[in-house]
């Protein structure tokens, strides 16, 4: 039976899909996009996560990590990820909680156990299960067992990707798949380079085929000031979508910083501190632009 690793499991979401859903976030990413909100889930992989706030200074995770690689100076205590082999004893020993491990392996059945807790609020609502990440097309074979799995129990499905995958995997999952989620960040391949780390030439290639095949989807716009918030790219993108011969909508989300302090958890820097979100009346403008598009467009997701 396949299994993956998820880094999370949220109940009760209502912005990833109609209705009241369960979302649940697959490790491992292609794309290292500076903005990214879900670092955790960048890595394929378990991580720690260490809240300093948190910690007390009680020393009783030095003596409990097997490797040495946690030490001490003052209150301040540190953690070697070198040497760290993730066994989990400091997250045991730790009084406050400020240690975690992000990920876990699980079965397909231990995934739609959760899912399942909801099926009354997905039937009052209109929801369902969403997978999320990081990318879950990055998990390919777990993913289309969860969404086959979602689907043999009549559970409104929805994939929230990237589309950053050969076609071969987007193919082998569309047909379980009720509603995509899909992130358009910017129109210019190079700029698309340099701000996430690959060609958005298999994305876009990707968007218009599931388009082309009657798919119901919802493109994403992340809005970034200074990266993808200039009229340039936004006309280019509203073209684009405008272009698609099956598209439900267009939701604007703006840029938000909330996600700084799980960097300094994973030992990471976060790439964008100066950002700041962007005006009210900026984002009212964007929505504008692409309603004179034709496009039904929704900002805040």
């Amino acid at each position: 039976m396949a299994s993956g690793i998820v880094f999370d499991i949220r109940r009760f979401s209502i912005h990833d899909g109609p209705g009241i859903r369960t979302t649940v976030f697959l490790k491992g990413c292609p794309l290292r996009c500076r903005w990214c909100h879900n670092p955790e889930g960048l890595n394929p992989g378990l991580e720690m996560m260490f809240w300093a706030r948190r910690c007390i200074g009680c020393g009783a995770c030095l003596p409990a990590c097997p490797q040495g690689a946690i030490s001490q100076d003052g209150d301040v205590v540190s953690t070697d990820r070198e040497k760290c082999t993730l066994c989990g004893t400091c997250v045991a020993a730790c009084y406050t909680e400020a240690r975690q491990i992000v990920g876990r392996r699980m079965s397909v059945a231990q995934v739609l156990a959760e899912i399942e807790r909801d099926l009354p609020f997905y039937d009052e609502s209109g929801g369902g299960v969403t997978f999320s990440g990081g990318e879950p097309l990055f998990q390919p074979d777990f993913v289309r067992a969860l969404l086959r799995a979602c689907k043999d129990k009549g559970i409104h499905t929805a994939l929230d990707t990237c589309g950053f995958a050969p076609w071969e995997v987007l193919d082998s999952v569309r047909e379980t798949v009720d509603l995509f989620l899909y992130d358009l960040k910017l129109m210019d391949e190079a700029r698309h380079r340099r701000f996430t780390g690959v060609s958005n030439g298999p994305i876009l290639s990707n968007l218009q085929a599931l388009s082309q095949r009657g798919h119901a989807i919802v493109i994403r716009v992340p809005l970034i000031p200074g990266i993808n918030d200039d009229e340039e790219n936004l006309r280019q993108t509203g073209a684009f979508a405008a272009a698609l011969p099956h598209l439900l909508r267009v939701d604007l989300l703006p840029y938000h910083s909330m996600s700084g302090d799980k960097y300094d958890r994973l030992g990471r820097t976060y790439p964008l501190p100066e950002t700041r979100p962007p005006s009210a009346g900026k984002v009212a403008g964007i929505v504008q632009m692409l309603r004179d598009f034709g496009l039904e467009v929704k900002a805040g997701g």
